[in-house]
């Protein structure tokens, strides 16, 4: 085991509904089947030992169990929280309520990250989301009542007949509650979900490339001004609200997740578990692995990973933190000119040092930020 505390993931897979857009692993919320997989990850956690950076509930809908399993859950964690650890919850709007939020913070956590998506009605219906812009905005200012100081919300923009100045109202709405930090995502279709099969038929019109490009341009400008830094690619936040779990991300720093279809990575091996909670279930009760796909990276391929994750972040790639890192010098890394063509095209830009003027490091432009997947891409 590496000496790097890594985070700890829990996937709560079960929805009341899958969202029109959404290709990640969910199920039917049922609470017979919720109560045996609860118990089954309480069981996991007994036999975990090490120390965590972070915790981060996540799904699916975490808030969707009742009071009785989120109690079990949490209380199962208490032995990992440490003194400043943040301790992450997923909810949706329509699945809080005030004592809930009093059980989250009576077990230690401490942020909560709402997915609201949108604060518009005939948006959050075209999303397939089952609540509504009133119901968002309430479960926020609950949320902050309740307690919560560090509060997160999930934002989607370019749905189909969306303009330039319908996000720029759902912004100001944004940056004007009780949130710290706001993510923000733009609308991708992907194969296999209702959405992607839609606009395949077209009964909705996806919107044109420089359309997003407007908007995502606006969000870059717009949150900034109102105090919250642009951070990474998506995420924006008043200072001192990063998430720390997603930071330890784009480190690529070490993570364990449970349950179906979560994602490990310990000591450069990669693992993925069962993308089914009743077959995760049933091989956990006969003792079966529940990985069901695994591959140790070598010292270039990690290398190579952790560039591409931390391009995304504002503050970019230190060369002196990347070798120490990876053990690579980061250009040794990438095929040659790589560098020299996306400089060319304006996507990246050098951190010189102001006395040496050499080469330190190398961050994304405004433009790159809009081409960051090209970019990562590109250091594989």
């Amino acid at each position: 085991m590496t000496d790097t505390k890594p985070g700890l993931y829990i996937h709560v897979p079960f929805c009341r509904e899958k969202c029109l857009y959404c290709d990640f692993y969910s199920a039917l919320y049922s609470e017979t089947l919720a109560d045996s997989y609860i118990s089954v990850i309480l069981n996991e956690l007994q036999g975990l030992n090490q120390r965590f950076s972070s915790i981060y509930i996540g799904g699916g809908t975490p808030s969707i169990l009742n009071l009785d399993l989120l109690d079990k859950l949490l209380s199962g964690l208490k032995k990992f929280i440490t003194p400043g650890m943040e301790f992450t919850i997923e909810a949706n709007p329509e699945s809080v309520d005030s004592e809930k939020l009093k059980l989250f913070l009576d077990k230690g956590v401490n942020r909560i990250s709402m997915g609201v998506q949108s604060f518009d009605d005939k948006k959050l219906k075209l999303l397939g989301r089952i609540h509504d812009a009133k119901g968002a905005m309430d479960a926020i200012e609950l949320s902050k009542k309740s307690g919560f100081g560090n509060i997160s919300i999930d934002m989607i923009f370019g749905s189909s007949g969306e303009d330039l100045k319908a996000w720029q109202l759902e912004l100001e709405k944004a940056a004007g509650c009780a949130a710290r930090h706001i993510s923000c995502y733009s609308l991708s279709y992907e194969k296999g979900t209702p959405l992607f099969r839609m606009r395949e038929k077209n009964r909705i019109v996806a919107l044109d490339d420089d359309v997003l490009a407007e908007m995502y341009g606006y969000t870059m400008s717009y949150l900034p001004s109102k105090g919250f830094d642009h951070y990474e690619v998506s995420n924006f936040s008043k200072p001192g609200f990063e998430c720390a779990h997603n930071l330890n991300y784009w480190d690529n720093l070490p993570y364990i997740g449970l349950g179906p279809s979560a994602v490990s990575y310990i000591d450069g091996t990669r693992s993925e578990n069962v993308r089914d909670v009743e077959e995760y279930i049933d091989r956990y009760v006969k003792g079966v692995s529940l990985i069901t796909y695994s591959e140790n990276l070598s010292g270039i391929r990690m290398a190579r990973e952790t560039s591409a994750v931390k391009i995304r972040t504002r503050q970019g790639i230190d060369y002196d933190w990347f070798k120490n890192k990876t053990g690579f010098d980061f250009e040794d890394t990438l095929e040659k000119g790589i560098l020299d063509e996306l400089s060319k095209d304006a996507l990246l830009e050098y951190k010189i040092d102001e006395l040496t003027r050499e080469k330190r490091g190398i961050m994304l432009t405004e433009k790159g930020f809009l081409f960051s997947d090209t970019v990562s891409s590109a250091f594989l």
